[in-house]
């Protein structure tokens, strides 16, 4: 079979990550349809709120690992210009062994439902009595797009000029005022191999969840769910050459809150 591998020097698409941010930035804002005008968020600078949210807390106890899955975020600033940290992982709690991405970034607001996102991402996965990481730069947006789908795109260079693009998205669907079923999907493109780790070429992975919540308050709301996911192409054939799955189905309890 061929394969094309796409080997890209770092300075040269680091250049042209800063470049996409500083455009972000000083772009064309961004609306979702059907919803009212906020422009006077515009005018606000830095501020001294602290916002803190699991979007995702999942526990499986079908799999040996019992892991906890992770997708947590804070941000501290006001409405135009914050600083954020955010963790997407996987933490086993029985045999130990954890991975996941984490990221620092600075957002600021150019739409009144969007936000620009420009920082560093770390990739740290560990097991067996080792640990592997990757660090690089990230650009991305946040925000609501039209009928109040909620998206988070985002391209990442490692430091050894590996290119991938993430994406996140999810909706909220209100059964009753306080039983709320939300889809998610969450995919990843990868623009070379990276072997250390188990990343190929091509659409790599994606998961799909359908999670059903009860807000017993907006802040806090226990779920359950369903979660599907899958590996695909080349990262599909390094998984199965390593003995690992490919895909699997997972049904998971947790917890949605923010502060």
């Amino acid at each position: 079979m061929m394969r094309t591998e796409i080997r890209c020097d770092f300075r040269r698409v680091s250049r042209r990550l800063t470049a996409l941010g500083l455009a972000l930035l000083v772009g064309v804002p961004l609306g979702a349809q059907g919803m009212p005008d906020s422009s006077p968020l515009h005018q606000m600078d830095w501020g001294r709120q602290t916002f803190v949210y699991a979007e995702v807390l999942d526990y499986a106890p079908g799999l040996a690992s019992r892991p906890l899955l992770l997708d947590l975020a804070g941000w501290m600033g006001g409405s135009s210009h914050r600083l954020w940290l955010k963790a997407d992982a996987q933490l086993a709690t029985v045999g130990g062994g954890s991975g996941g991405n984490y990221q620092a970034l600075y957002g600021r607001l150019i739409s009144p439902y969007w936000d620009v996102q420009v920082g560093a991402r770390a990739d740290v996965n560990s097991g067996g009595g080792s640990t592997i990481s990757r660090v690089g730069a990230v650009v991305g947006l946040q925000g609501v797009a039209p009928h109040w789908f909620e998206l988070e795109p985002s391209l990442f260079v490692t430091t050894d000029g590996k290119l991938s693009l993430d994406l996140t998205g999810s909706y909220d669907l209100y059964v009753t005022q306080r039983l709320v079923l939300q889809p998610r999907l969450e995919t990843s493109v990868s623009f070379a191999d990276d072997r250390e780790f188990g990343i190929g070429s091509g659409l790599s992975d994606g998961s799909l969840a359908l999670r059903a919540r009860f807000e017993m308050r907006r802040e806090f709301a226990p779920y359950v769910g369903v979660l599907w996911e899958r590996r695909f192409g080349r990262t599909a054939d390094f998984a199965r050459a390593g003995g690992g799955d490919v895909g699997e189905t997972l049904l998971v309890v947790g917890l949605r809150f923010w502060r």
